[in-house]
């Protein structure tokens, strides 16, 4: 019986083409197998090789309370190594109301008030001075204190100022709402008289400020002029006091449309012919060739004549006047001639005075 074709198996003639032929393509198909499979296993060996234990990548910083043992004999911080405070920073003092709590030692914390001698009794450490101090600097003095006395080993401390004692910044004077103001934190002084209602139109511009910590008193200048203010401008901080003073009064009597007293508003500054363009000016029955000031020095009233005509004109310069001076314009030569200075002086004490706008 005769085999179907399709059932007879061709071996290749060993020696003929389609031998080497068909040998060559299966070892290339195993070759390609081993690339794929053996590439990727020896890149990844590659990788772990070159990942030594030794050389890893570092771990991120992680904040640690725990100090090394060879940390026993090295000085631990102390208040005294902290910088200094700014003066601008907000200071501990007495009758303040503080809060401190103790890292993982929660019946250690305490809710206590500065004493008037500066410091706070606490648990186990008793008193600590921390007057003056800022809240992490009393911290850190806090914290030595527990680890000197072995008390606590790793210390870590937190101080909140719960309640400031001298918080209040009082401001009396010429301004619209004298008084004491709640302030927490530095404020500029135009801050503080904004609060206090601003100034009044008596107002000296020359400002006077206590500090509440040393007593010591800064004289400050505010000009009317807005850039010149704000670049004068000073900082006031809780527990200081300041006091706005009056002005100072200038009399203008004699013959001038509006006789009177007029206060120097004009960064506390005030000229003859200010002061009498204040007054409305010389009447036309004025004698304008000379005007007699009248100034009191050490109790001691003296008068000067001054050219009131050639200053008018700018032959002469202005001069400038002082609180309390008083400026006469003569009516006529027998008028002038018969009013002292005895009456001059008695009239200006009963002027009426006109705020200068």
């Amino acid at each position: 019986m005769r085999t179907p074709d399709f059932c007879r198996t061709r071996i290749p003639d060993p020696a003929g083409p389609a031998f080497w032929h068909s040998g060559l393509a299966s070892l290339a198909r195993g070759l390609a197998v081993c690339l794929v499979v053996c590439v990727p296993w020896f890149g990844c060996t590659l990788i772990l090789c070159a990942q030594e234990p030794g050389s890893s990548a570092p771990a991120p910083a992680v904040a640690t309370s725990e100090q090394p043992d060879n940390s026993a004999s090295a000085d631990p911080p102390s208040a005294s190594s902290v910088p200094a405070a700014s003066p601008e920073s907000l200071l501990i003092g007495p009758g303040d109301l503080l809060r401190i709590t103790f890292l993982r030692e929660s019946e250690l914390d305490q809710r206590v008030r500065v004493l008037d001698s500066g410091d706070v009794a606490l648990t186990l450490a008793g008193n600590i001075p921390v007057q003056g101090l800022t809240p992490a600097a009393a911290a850190i003095r806090i914290a030595d204190k527990y680890r000197e006395g072995n008390f606590l080993l790793h210390p870590e401390v937190s101080v909140f100022v719960e309640e400031y004692a001298t918080e209040t910044v009082t401001i009396l004077g010429q301004v619209a709402h004298p008084g004491a103001i709640r302030l927490t934190a530095p404020r500029t002084l135009i801050d503080v008289i904004s609060l206090a209602g601003g100034l009044t139109e008596y107002a000296d511009r020359h400002i006077v400020v206590e500090r509440g910590k040393d007593g010591e008193r800064v004289r400050a200048f505010l000009p009317n002029r807005a850039d010149d203010a704000l670049n004068a401008d000073i900082l006031i901080r809780p527990g200081d006091t300041v006091i706005v003073p009056k002005a100072g009064i200038v009399y203008v009597l004699g013959d001038v449309a509006r006789p009177g007293g007029y206060v120097m508003q004009y960064d506390s500054k005030l000229t003859v012919l200010q002061a009498i363009a204040l007054a409305a000016g010389a009447s036309k029955t004025a004698s304008e060739k000379k005007v007699r000031l009248v100034r009191n020095i050490d109790g001691i009233t003296q008068s000067v004549d001054l050219p009131l005509r050639d200053m008018e004109r700018g032959r002469n310069p202005d001069v400038a006047l002082q609180a309390n001076d008083i400026l006469y314009v003569p009516f006529s030569i027998m008028k002038n001639i018969s009013l002292g200075i005895v009456d001059i002086t008695a009239a200006a004490s009963s002027a009426l005075i006109y705020a200068a706008h």
